[in-house]
């Protein structure tokens, strides 16, 4: 008798069809929890939670109940000057913060070759003065910023559609929600400010 649990896992590729392919996500980045899947490749667990260990797309198995990241494997991309692109605030000084490198705009299933840390000098960050750098970006916080010097990585969020596309909350991490121009916590209800982009929430296409 084929007792539940007690099959001997066999490596049987999934039909396309049982496959859903997630938006792009960055290492450590929240894919999903062990109550609705099980970790799958270029993924992680801690406390019940399941984090992206890879740059790449959020792939669902529906049949098998698995989650797993696809890293970016095509032809690297070589930055350019106006190139828009995505990435995570790793510092935040008074001058500048520093940027992780995820992806171009468009071409985020490729690997960027030239990826040191970007940066985002205190007067590009807005078109306007900005007083405190951290009012503006906090470490974790992913954005959607312009390339306007590949040989030192600046970057710029001046634009309206440019800045913070996702952040999370300082006092207990979790995902901001955008109301009116602040944002605000579902769990702990503390409200913040950042540099929020035209496109925050939409996801990253």
């Amino acid at each position: 008798m084929d007792m539940p649990g007690s099959r001997v896992p066999r490596e049987v590729e999934t039909p396309e069809e049982y496959l859903e392919k997630g938006s792009f996500v960055l290492p450590g980045e929240l894919v999903g929890t062990t109550e609705e899947f099980k970790p799958g490749a270029g993924t992680t667990i801690s406390a019940g939670d399941i984090y992206s260990t890879a740059t790449g797309n959020v792939i669902i198995d529906r049949k098998a109940r698995i989650v797993s990241v696809k890293p970016n494997t095509l032809t690297p991309n070589i930055l350019k000057i106006g190139d828009i692109l995505y990435g995570k605030i790793t510092d935040v000084r008074e001058s500048g913060a520093m940027v992780e490198i995820a992806g171009i705009e468009g071409k985020e299933d490729r690997e960027v070759v030239n990826s040191r840390l970007g940066d985002i000098h205190v007067s590009n960050v807005r078109d306007s003065y900005v007083k405190r750098l951290a009012d503006e970006f906090r470490p974790s916080d992913i954005i959607r910023a312009r390339v306007v010097d590949t040989e030192r990585i600046r970057l710029t969020t001046a634009e309206d559609s440019l800045g913070v596309v996702k952040a999370y909350c300082s006092n207990c991490r979790g995902e901001l929600v955008l109301e009116g121009k602040k944002l605000k916590c579902p769990a702990c209800n503390m409200t913040e400010t950042r540099k929020i982009s035209t496109e925050y929430g939409k996801g990253i296409q």
